[in-house]
């Protein structure tokens, strides 16, 4: 029997939706569940209890907020398993790296707890006698978070945790590719006594669901994790209310792997950043440059690792490096870019078209070398098991190539030489830099990129006070 699920709004169910969506399976199509296809009038609703619930869960003490926090960690540990197995059928993510994303989002709901006695102003300094400035945080009021499909769960917390601890309230639209999860953490929510209105959940299509919440009247501030057009729109959209925005776009993350790297290492640890998640990550590994000195040997090395990687159905085995993409857009646009670099002029070393498994959306690993700067797959995101790789001559025509991108997100370095490390971390203009590792943030740093990556950024304490605004007080005393 297929689960149908209804939206939870102001701490409560409500009553099944006349119009449905489908959620299926990308590995082999089944029919999983059918979710509410939101339209304004429910969005409304769920704006309106989290209006309602704000001022009052404002003016619990943080540390009450956070108390919070924890009873929904402590929740997501009860049910992490089946959570994983969730995720894993519902966006083709293999098992072991579900299980990683429900783990880790029970932490970032605890990590985000502790900030609720680390919450700082600040005393200024004044130019007249007997005056003291303070400068206070406060939270902006109604945050409308929507999420991709990619990492689903995890922008769960990424969004809420800090929403909440800071003293907003929140309405979440999951992605409708991936909703079930969500669904799933509120009946989980339901149990703990998080008071009604502070989280609220809708699903629906970006086109309805999500502008009605865009561009509410209510929403104090919009956070999006997603494509570069959407958060294009929803900016434009933003600004017919001033509401603020928080968007982490596309990413074209560049890799450069210099003569005197350990080629192993950084085989191993750009091959990590490819294929997680099937390719289907912001800051994976989106393009290569090798000195051209080590270009062969580096290119056997990650051809060795390509050919060995295991992909098909996660849900029915353990044992897999990747899964499906996630629909046929996906597939597609991955298909296309392929077929465009080869008539470029580019070698499809390994990998290079569909999987054929029978079933679902699977694309073999690929690994193209004699790619150039203006090409498609160098240029152009393709969120997909796939990898170009130039050759270069130095280490400041790499960083040049590197720079010249739409996008600023993630890039990395492989290298020995700690003056090269440092002047890759001085003139690369991304949001990160990894030096000799794999693309993986961490929860206390800041996840942000530049250009059209994003505007804003996520973790840390600055994530933390992108949920808040600032308040200057000017006391005088006689």
């Amino acid at each position: 029997m297929t689960t149908e699920y209804t939206n939870y709004i102001d701490g409560a169910f409500t009553a099944r939706s006349a119009a449905t969506l489908e959620v299926t399976n990308p590995a082999t199509g089944a029919l999983l569940a059918r979710i509410p296809d939101s339209d304004a009038a429910a969005v409304d609703a769920a704006v309106a209890a989290a209006k309602r619930a704000q001022p009052a869960w404002e003016k619990l003490p943080a540390i009450q907020r956070a108390g919070h926090l924890r009873k929904i960690a402590a929740k997501l540990r009860e049910h992490r398993t089946e959570l994983a197995r969730i995720i894993v059928r519902e966006q083709g993510k293999v098992q072991g790296l579900a299980q990683v994303e429900v783990d880790f989002t029970a932490d970032y709901m605890d990590y985000m707890a502790e900030w609720a006695r680390r919450l700082e102003g600040e005393v200024l300094t004044s130019d007249r006698p007997n005056e003291t400035i303070f400068l206070l945080r406060k939270p902006v009021g109604v945050v409308a978070g929507i999420l991709p499909w990619n990492f689903p769960f995890f922008l769960i917390a990424r969004k809420l945790a800090p929403a909440l601890v800071t003293g907003n309230t929140i309405v979440i639209k999951p992605s409708e590719e991936t909703p079930i999860n969500a669904y799933e953490f509120a009946r989980l929510v339901a149990e703990t006594d998080l008071p009604a209105g502070v989280f609220n959940l809708v699903g629906g299509r970006g086109a309805t669901a999500g502008d009605a919440l865009v561009s509410h009247p209510d929403v104090n501030l919009i956070t999006f994790t997603g494509s570069v057009a959407t958060g294009s729109r929803i900016m434009q959209t933003a600004g017919k209310n001033l509401t603020r925005v928080n968007l982490e776009l596309g990413g074209k993350a560049p890799a450069i792997v210099l003569a005197d790297a350990d080629l192993d290492l950084a085989a191993k640890a750009i091959y990590d950043s490819r294929v997680i998640n099937t390719g289907q990550v912001c800051n994976c590994a989106e393009r290569v440059y090798v000195e051209r000195s080590v270009h062969d040997a580096f290119v056997e090395r990650l051809t060795a690792l390509f050919k060995a990687t295991r992909y098909g159905d996660p849900s029915v085995d353990a044992d897999l490096h990747m899964g499906p993409l996630v629909n046929q857009i996906g597939l597609e646009k991955v298909e296309a870019l392929v077929e465009q670099a080869k008539r470029d002029g580019a070698n499809v070393v390994t990998g290079g078209k569909r999987a054929d498994l029978g079933q679902g959306f699977h694309y073999e690993p690929t690994l193209i070398t004699g790619a150039r700067a203006e090409m498609d797959i160098m240029r152009k995101e393709i969120f997909g098991p796939v990898l170009p790789i130039q050759a270069v001559d130095s280490l400041d025509e790499a960083i040049a190539l590197a720079n010249d991108s739409d996008f600023g997100l993630t890039s990395s370095i492989f290298t020995r030489n700690i003056n090269s490390a440092m002047q890759a971390v001085r003139e690369l203009r991304f949001g990160e830099t990894y030096v000799n590792r794999e693309h993986f943030e961490a929860m206390q740093g800041f996840h942000a990129g530049r250009k059209k990556s994003g505007i804003g950024g996520a973790d840390g304490k600055h994530g933390l006070y992108e949920f808040t605004e600032t308040h200057v007080v000017y006391l005088q005393t006689p």
